[in-house]
């Protein structure tokens, strides 16, 4: 079943962040959709939660009130998928955009290493990008799921300004061998995160684009980063061939 719930006091994705984590743990609750732009919060959950409980669950400054419920949360396969389409297209856009750029800098003169490396560095200086247009919202939502940040809060601050880093590291093939082993470092630490969200089959959001489009997790998040670990380490491997 699903109900609707009119949430007062946010005022940032940040807030945002913190309401979904707070109701999230609440026993029951299956999956979480917050607005920020309607101030509103979509939550299905396996059976009837009481009110109280999600009020006693947020913090004092926001405030929660039920405005309606959806009792059937049974929707069709293709009706799913469509909605989570719809949700991903930026993702994909993204990415489709990205590989036509690194085509375009390559067609002429064609060299896979070459275009791997401008598609890496594209990705890092588009996805820090969408990062960095919340700083203060990124860690928070980015600690519910990467190992690292979640036991160094600090890092999920940096991470943003490391993807730039080494986008321009990659853009302007400087210490490309450094650059591949920190990527498959952090990449390869998020994925284990994302793999043991995806099993745990918890409902947040993916921080990869930022808060700003409220993505949430699916399985294209890690095919995203597994798409961006091939190539690193097809890269390193050639480094050394």
């Amino acid at each position: 079943m699903k109900h609707t719930y009119k949430i007062t006091g946010m005022t940032c994705n940040g807030c945002v962040a913190s309401v979904a984590d707070e109701l999230s743990k609440i026993d029951g609750v299956q999956k979480i959709e917050v607005s920020l732009e309607r101030a509103e919060a979509e939550i299905s959950m396996s059976s009837h939660i009481a009110l109280s409980a999600f009020k006693s669950a947020l913090p004092s400054k926001y405030s929660i009130a039920e405005i309606g419920n959806h009792t059937s949360g049974i929707t069709s396969n293709s009706s799913e998928e469509k909605s989570k389409f719809q949700q991903l297209k930026p993702l994909f856009l993204i990415f489709l955009y990205l590989f036509s750029a690194g085509f375009l800098l390559n067609y002429q003169d064609w060299n896979l290493g070459e275009f791997m490396l401008d598609f890496m560095g594209l990705f890092y200086i588009v996805f820090s990008f969408f990062k960095l247009l919340d700083l203060k919202g990124f860690p928070e939502s980015f600690r519910k799921y990467d190992p690292l940040a979640k036991v160094f809060p600090a890092y999920g601050w940096a991470y943003p300004f490391i993807e730039l880093a080494l986008g321009l590291l990659f853009l302007m093939r400087l210490q490309i061998t450094a650059a591949l082993v920190i990527t498959i470092v952090i990449l390869g630490i998020t994925t284990i995160g994302v793999t043991r969200t995806l099993l745990d089959k918890k409902s947040i959001r993916c921080a990869c684009l930022g808060t700003a489009l409220q993505l949430p997790m699916t399985e294209a998040t890690f095919i995203e980063n597994f798409i961006m670990l091939v190539m690193a380490i097809s890269m390193l491997v050639i480094q050394f061939i």
